[in-house]
């Protein structure tokens, strides 16, 4: 086998991706400077119990592992950011008060999200801890929403859902762990046969409410106004509800439209309150995603409450339009005190200027420029190639 060949869903970021990802990558992080969040950068690898989500089967076949040969011990790559941060936040930085905290990092998974998907994501993201209401909910969306808006991604759809609608039929109900399971994974695949079989055993009104979530997903207002009619008066699922109405209202000018799902359970064992994710038509899979997990910080014994987000910005690159590459200047190889002086300046200005080592005309278009740099009356100038 060639030793040039990567791995299946592995792959090299050429110039002018990688040049544009680094645009993008600053100007998120600039846009959560100027929002008051901190930036942290964790490890890529960690003991292996501090990246596994309790609870989560998902996040432990997603991690790659090793044995760590200075404890013998087993060590994880990271597959998310996110527990990271929670973690920071808990040990770490130990606020009492509000912490907001940033992120931009590669993250490993062992398999692909999607078909088209690299399994080595650039992932960027902001977590809020300190805050239960609703108000750090919006802020965590609207400054999702108005990221993909500054990396140029348009025409964004934004589906919410509140797992705290399928806890609260699930406690209620009373239901061992093994069927909760079992129920969860039908709604989140909206295997509506499984979960008739499934339902079968259980009382009309809780048969009903669970047979509803999937078809519980559209238009806000329609499904608000379904939801209130088919679901069980409970506080919870109220509460909610009315939730979800009060966010949706309010991120209308955001983006395309706004739509809510409440079979979408997406991190469900984990996410504690209203999830979301956002969506565009060059895209397959969602391309941000987040939600609230209160209870996440358990595992590193404080828990906070907490929301944030991520995305991946090498899977946003491919829904831009092909960017034109900036070209430079050429500027021939002499050993020439004014020139070098007029490089430095030009440099300074913003210009890239590249060097001519070799002098060959037919290799002139491999340095990507569009001017060059001559010698008139004794001046460097810039002129056009």
């Amino acid at each position: 086998m060639q030793n040039w060949l990567l791995p299946e869903h592995v792959e090299d970021m050429l110039p002018d991706e990688a040049w544009c990802i680094e645009r993008m990558r600053a100007q998120f992080l600039d846009l959560l400077r100027k929002s008051g969040y901190q930036l942290v950068v964790p490890p890529l690898l960690e003991y292996a119990e501090s990246l596994l989500i309790d609870g989560s089967d998902d996040m432990d076949l997603r991690s790659f592992k090793l044995v760590d040969q200075l404890s013998g011990r087993t060590l994880a790559l990271r597959a998310d950011i996110t527990p990271q941060v929670a973690r920071i936040d808990a040990h770490l930085l130990n606020r009492q008060g509000v912490a907001r905290l940033c992120y931009a990092g590669s993250v490993l998974h062992t398999q692909p999200v999607g078909l088209t998907r690299t399994r080595e994501l650039l992932q960027i993201g902001a977590e809020l801890y300190g805050h239960g209401g609703l108000e750090s909910d919006l802020e965590i969306q609207q400054l999702m929403l108005q990221s993909l808006a500054l990396l140029g991604v348009k025409d964004v759809h934004l589906d919410l859902g509140h797992v705290g609608v399928f806890r609260a039929l699930v406690s209620h109900a009373k239901l061992d762990k093994a069927l909760e399971s079992e129920l969860f994974a039908a709604l989140q695949s909206k295997d509506s046969a499984a979960l008739q079989l499934l339902t079968q055993p259980l009382e009309a009104k809780l048969r009903n409410a669970l047979l509803a979530l999937p078809i519980l997903y559209g238009h806000c207002a329609d499904v608000l106004a379904k939801a209130r009619k088919l679901l069980p008066d409970h506080a919870e699922i109220c509460a909610a509800l009315d939730d979800l109405q009060s966010i949706s209202s309010k991120l209308q000018p955001l983006v395309s439209s706004v739509g809510i799902d409440l079979a979408d359970l997406r991190g469900y064992h984990y996410h504690s309150g209203m999830v979301f994710a956002a969506y565009h038509a060059g895209s397959h899979d969602a391309i941000a995603l987040g939600g609230r997990y209160d209870d996440l910080g358990k595992s590193f014994g404080r828990a906070r409450a907490a929301t944030g987000f991520s995305m991946d910005l090498r899977q946003l690159y491919r829904l831009l339009p092909p960017q034109a590459a900036k070209l430079g200047v050429c500027a021939p190889h002499a050993d020439d005190a004014t020139l070098r002086d007029k490089i430095a300046q030009l440099r300074a200005a913003g210009e890239a200027v590249v060097v001519d080592l070799l002098g060959d005309a037919t290799l002139r278009s491999e340095l990507q420029c569009d001017r060059e740099l001559v010698l008139r009356n004794g001046v460097w100038q810039i002129v056009s190639l």
